[in-house]
């Protein structure tokens, strides 16, 4: 049922958790997941719903976790042997369906990402205009710390021009927040940072802060000194393309069908030949351990 799984997906948007929705849009027979299936994939990679078996929800998955990396919706086409072949449309990533010997499946999977969190630490001219510019680009902006977590998607920027800046730093570097900020001359932000350093903040903390924040553009004016900053935010969190949400489960290639299979939830596996072999179904497992020493060498 649909309605269960789109009640969990609004639930999860309200408490601000990442999540992709995947949606069987098209099939050719035969295949056991119709149009309208759904499933939803977590940052852990974990599923609930259905849009097919042993064969597309290793892709899904995979490409799920993609896209909640990069922020980007995907088609994707997997087809079996007699279903039409891959490059018929453009923008489809095709998969080939290894399990059976026909059909098509085309899953849409979209990310939902919570707005990203910009924390702003002090006042100002600065500051105010950057809050004004970060809400107008779609970021939740919060005036101060509070109990909240820190995760790779919130941006700190400090700037309270008194000594309460060192506290603040010391406190948010160590913490998860991706990006961190020091509103300040070059001059300040070196003192600055070598009184954190005396404090004991470690080294590999101090190198994640931005001091003076902002991108050199030049800037002068207040309102100059806030774009900066928010381009430099910006920059950061597009442009770290190793920054994953999850990590992406171990895989194995199951070497009756050659089909990828998460090692972690891998129902079938073998220890036959004196290794662990996983397949996507039981089938691959049992023709497998009819002749372990031939798949083994020669795989699929």
């Amino acid at each position: 049922m649909a309605e269960p799984l789109l009640a969990l997906a609004a639930d999860l948007e309200r408490r601000g958790e990442a999540f992709a929705l995947a949606t069987v849009v098209r099939c050719e027979a035969p295949t056991s997941a119709k149009p309208g299936a759904k499933a939803l994939i977590r940052e852990d990679g974990t599923v609930e719903g259905w849009v097919g078996g042993a064969c597309a929800e290793p892709v899904v998955v995979r490409e799920a976790l993609n896209a909640l990396r990069d922020g980007r919706a995907r088609l994707i086409g997997l087809y079996g042997e007699g279903g039409r072949g891959p490059g018929r449309a453009a923008g489809i990533l095709d998969y080939a369906m290894t399990c059976h010997s026909g059909g098509t499946l085309e899953i849409y999977v979209e990310p939902y990402l919570p707005s990203p969190l910009l924390v702003l630490v002090g006042h100002g001219p600065v500051v105010e205009t950057l809050a004004t510019l970060g809400r107008a680009a779609g970021y939740e902006v919060a005036s101060e710390l509070g109990p909240r977590e820190l995760g790779r998607r919130a941006s700190v920027v400090v700037a309270t021009h008194a000594d309460s800046d060192e506290d603040a730093l010391a406190r948010v570097l160590g913490t998860g927040a991706g990006y961190v900020s020091l509103v300040a001359s070059r001059r300040r932000a070196a003192a600055i940072f070598e009184r954190l350093r005396q404090r004991g903040v470690p080294a590999e903390q101090l190198g994640r802060l931005k001091a003076p924040a902002g991108l050199d553009l030049g800037a002068v004016t207040p309102a100059e000194i806030a774009i900066s900053i928010l381009a430099e935010i910006v920059q950061h969190h597009r442009g770290d393309k190793a920054e994953a949400p999850a990590e992406i489960p171990a895989e194995a290639t199951d070497p009756i069908c050659g089909m990828s299979v998460a090692v972690a939830t891998a129902r079938y596996r073998s220890e036959a030949g004196g290794r662990t072999t996983y397949f996507c179904c039981l089938h691959c497992q049992e023709a497998f351990e009819q002749n372990p020493e031939r798949y083994l060498v020669s795989g699929p």
